[in-house]
């Protein structure tokens, strides 16, 4: 059985299913990584709402947690995601 397995028998969207492997692809051996929503869109050509709504998908079905990145000044950066 391979590590996707489950991700291709769910019924995610095809755009959840898509960026579920480019985050799990970029993320460390702890399954985090924070790429900008703008590079994940640019890379797999989709629109940023496209990939909002896949993260959020992705969060709905308990395969990724997001979390909200702050600079020290208040600016928000990055989220902060891990594969679950």
């Amino acid at each position: 059985m391979g590590y996707f397995d489950s991700v291709y028998a769910s019924d995610l969207p095809h755009r959840a299913a898509a960026v579920y492997m480019y985050l799990k692809d970029r993320s460390n051996k702890d399954g985090v990584c924070w790429p900008a929503i703008k590079t994940v869109a640019r890379e797999l050509k989709l629109s940023r709402a496209t990939v909002c709504r896949a993260l959020d998908d992705l969060c709905k079905a308990g395969l990724l947690s997001k979390e909200n990145r702050w600079r020290e000044n208040g600016g928000k950066t990055s989220n902060l995601y891990k594969i679950l």
